[in-house]
């Protein structure tokens, strides 16, 4: 058993080790040389990693030096502007995959620097608006904190001790920490999430309706999109506030019996099939192709549509409980299934989980009970 003087004493010498390591690395580089090829071309010759590159301009390390854009006489004049650049490159301790993530990424730039690219990375990727912008908030509160160009521990925590909601605290974390191991991708050295964990949130239920009958006539006489999502996300098990908001005719088949959704139309991100109850197929007129079921345009109604309708429905109703929400409907929908079926599998494919790990989790949230009455002891 090590005490903590001695793992301070191993902590340190690892550390003197790995310090010392890099400045011999920094000690070999052998400075690039430049080339002519027989058509008058100029190029860059140089090692890394023990890999020999050669390159023409300065693309491969996030310079703008293009020699051959020169004339003749001024080429090699320009290959040594290039080769010099290469020279900082390397002894920076940059490699050529570090450049490739990111033409912002050059010798000495602060995590502030990484930070920022770490930012444009995400926003070139495929994400929802929503979780851009949280990223965006949560980088423009990152700058704002840091006193020097250093990411530190406290600069975190400075930002989440804001957050007294468990759920907001972690939902922030995750966004900080997706941020920082983006940065770190493209070379940021400092890891200052490591000692930051996460809220421990009690778990909030949506509560399950026991008369769906009566809260559906409610919400038809209050407004008839909101009963159509209600109803579908019901029936179908969509989730009500993207895959049942952005649904256009094109969705369904011919006959109106089946939805079909894209990985890029759900959360779980794989193909997904629904059948459609007869009571809802009722209810449905189908109009062009490409057009929105509510809308009746190619665009959907806003992100906030359904929620700002729930809300109003909410303040004027006297039948809803507490914790009872839209997405309510579709827990309803699973407890009915599971009810029915008893099968987890089919409850799976149903919700559209990406495994039963999920399904099962789900049900626990479900409150639905493992043991029944007659399970129990018996005098």
């Amino acid at each position: 058993m090590l005490y903590p003087a001695e793992l301070l004493i191993i902590k340190q010498l690892w550390l003197i080790n790995n310090i010392n390591s890099q400045i011999v690395a920094k000690m070999t580089v052998i400075y690039p040389k430049v080339k002519v090829r027989n058509d008058a071309k100029v190029y860059v010759v140089f090692y890394q990693n023990n890999k020999r590159y050669r390159i023409y301009n300065g693309s491969k390390i996030n310079s703008k030096i293009h020699p051959n854009r020169y004339p003749i006489s001024e080429r090699i004049a320009m290959g040594k502007i290039l080769a010099s650049e290469v020279y900082t490159f390397l002894m920076s301790g940059l490699t050529i995959q570090q450049a490739k993530v990111s033409e912002l990424i050059t010798p000495n730039i602060s995590d502030k620097d990484y930070l920022y690219i770490a930012l444009k990375n995400k926003h070139k990727s495929n994400y929802t608006k929503k979780y851009k912008n949280q990223l965006a908030f949560i980088y423009n509160k990152l700058i704002i904190a840091l006193r020097d160009d250093k990411v530190q521990s406290t600069h975190i925590e400075s930002i989440l001790s804001k957050y007294s909601s468990e759920t907001s605290y972690n939902t922030y974390r995750m966004r900080i920490s997706t941020l920082i191991n983006e940065a770190k991708k493209a070379g940021m050295i400092s890891n200052p999430m490591h000692s930051i964990k996460s809220k421990r949130t009690k778990a909030k239920l949506h509560k399950p309706y026991k008369n769906i009958g009566l809260i559906l006539d409610d919400i038809r006489a209050f407004n008839k999109n909101l009963y159509h999502c209600s109803i579908i996300t019901y029936g179908c098990l969509l989730r009500p506030h993207k895959e049942v908001r952005e649904l256009t005719w094109n969705d369904f088949s011919d006959d109106l019996t089946y939805i079909h959704l894209s990985g890029n139309r759900n959360k779980s991100g794989r193909n997904r099939i629904v059948p459609v109850p007869t009571y809802i197929r009722e209810l449905l007129v189908k109009g062009k192709p490409h057009h929105n079921i509510f809308s009746g345009t190619p665009q959907p109604l806003n992100q906030d549509y359904f929620k700002t309708l729930w809300s109003r429905f909410k303040r004027q109703s006297n039948l809803l409980e507490q914790g009872q929400t839209l997405y309510s409907f579709r827990h309803s929908g699973a407890i009915e299934i599971f009810k029915r079926t008893g099968s987890i599998t089919k409850l799976q494919k149903a919700m559209g989980h990406s495994s039963i790990n999920v399904s099962l989790t789900y049900l626990r949230g479900l409150e639905i009970a493992e043991l029944k009455e007659e399970d129990m002891p018996s005098i």
